[in-house]
């Protein structure tokens, strides 16, 4: 599940004592503080037992249900009878569980329980989710997938639910509740009214977000430092090189990129605000994994990380952004994409925010937001003197952790990022 995983919650069994399960096949759905997502058996076999229930937490590397593999070889017991033959080869637990995963690898595995529709194969999860939504097979059939054959994922269906025009009700419901309204923001579709105020039950996302946006203002005293920066060369320069990116490497080049890089120098020059904080301890952190903030279709935030982002060029870190954004929006993040993250970026000028006061990604000591870039006039120091012009501008703010972050560091930072933006080489070749 990650590295930085130690638990996860068991949503839903996929399998049931006595079912066939194949390997590779989604035998349960787990939700950790990062992502829910399916979990695939390593086996192949029947189903006898299931040790953690629905709703409990499971821990990682601890047996979550029993499985009878299964083995067309025979296997000698550890605990060999003493009229056995010496020569007779005692096979122990490990060497059988390595002798079956030998023979699983290069199977071709094929989806047992999952029903054929139109040529079509459905998961039990999705499943799962029309019976209970209320999807007939006609329904379901028309609903675009987004997966391997165009099979439909359980981000499909939920998407769909929550875009499904609804059938009229059979009973008239009565005047004076008012129905529920669309749901947006990470809030549930199933909510209810008394008659004046509608009462919208939270997701389990955007519960966990607002746990976590609690802890971290009750664990840190956040100050927030803003530099409003000259973009005019980056503009220009993108705006030259945008479609030349396109050309040559396949990637639409946005802004995002640009910024992180920004972000990673200044942290080569000032180590000490890519840290973390363990009691009255300071874990100076040697790897620079940057997390960026993204939007999904239902309005909650997610924050993928770019694994050591110093080591990628601007091309490769371009590929990275792109790469994490689209997965994001399709829920197609793995756990370790959104581990280990040790300074986080969040680009609000998307919804044409000027500036911002984020809150730090704990357990980080720093989130820095880039505001809208806008025209506006400006005195441009020449040495011929001042003079009036239209430049792009753009405000930065810099969230940090008053524990360890002072406002001499915080500020200096700030200002680097800065300093590099409005510095870059407007001659700067793609390679």
């Amino acid at each position: 599940m990650g590295e930085s995983i130690h638990e996860a919650t068991v949503l839903n069994w996929l399998k049931q004592p006595g079912d066939r399960i194949e390997a590779d096949e989604s035998l349960l759905e787990v939700a950790t503080d990062k992502v829910d997502t399916e979990v695939p058996s390593t086996l192949t076999g029947i189903v006898r037992e299931i040790l953690v229930k629905e709703g409990d937490i499971a821990e990682i590397g601890k047996p979550i249900c029993r499985i009878e593999v299964e083995t067309d070889e025979p296997v000698a017991l550890q605990n060999a009878s003493p009229d056995e033959s010496p020569d007779e080869e005692v096979v122990s637990p490990l060497e059988q569980e390595i002798s079956i995963r030998q023979r699983m690898v290069g199977q071709i595995v094929e989806e047992t329980r999952a029903t054929p529709i139109q040529g079509r194969f459905y998961s039990p999860l999705v499943l799962n989710i029309a019976k209970e939504e209320g999807i007939g097979q006609a329904e379901l059939d028309a609903i675009p997938g987004t997966g391997t054959e165009q099979r439909v994922t359980k981000q499909d269906i939920l998407d769909y639910v929550k875009t499904r025009p609804q059938a009229p009700a059979p009973v008239q419901p009565n005047p004076s509740v008012k129905a529920p309204m669309p749901a947006t923001n990470g809030l549930s579709t199933h909510g209810s009214s008394n008659g004046q105020d509608e009462i919208i039950q939270m997701d389990r996302m955007r519960k966990m977000i607002a746990e976590r946006m609690v802890e971290s203002k009750r664990t840190a005293p956040h100050v927030t430092s803003f530099v409003e920066t000259d973009m005019t060369a980056v503009w220009k320069w993108r705006e030259k090189a945008k479609r030349d990116f396109q050309t040559q490497y396949g990637e639409g080049l946005t802004f995002t990129p640009l910024l992180i890089e920004a972000v990673v120098r200044a942290i080569r020059d000032f180590p000490l605000i890519n840290v973390q904080v363990d009691g009255d301890r300071i874990l100076v952190k040697k790897a620079i994994n940057i997390g960026m903030a993204v939007a999904l279709p239902s309005g909650n935030l997610i924050v993928p990380v770019i694994h050591h982002a110093d080591q990628y060029n601007l091309i490769g870190l371009t590929k990275k952004v792109n790469d994490l954004t689209r997965r994001a929006r399709e829920n197609k993040l793995k756990p370790d994409d959104l581990a280990n993250g040790t300074y986080t970026v969040s680009n609000i000028g998307t919804f044409g925010n000027i500036m911002g006061t984020p809150i730090i990604v704990q357990p980080q000591v720093a989130i820095m937001a880039f505001g809208a870039i806008q025209k506006k006039p400006a005195v441009i120091e020449t040495p011929d003197g001042d003079l009036l012009g239209i430049r792009h501008k753009m405000f930065i703010s810099h969230s940090y952790d008053h524990r360890v972050v002072d406002g001499s560091l915080g500020g200096q930072f700030v200002k680097r990022v800065s300093d590099y933006l409005e510095g870059f080489d407007g001659e700067r070749k793609l390679v």
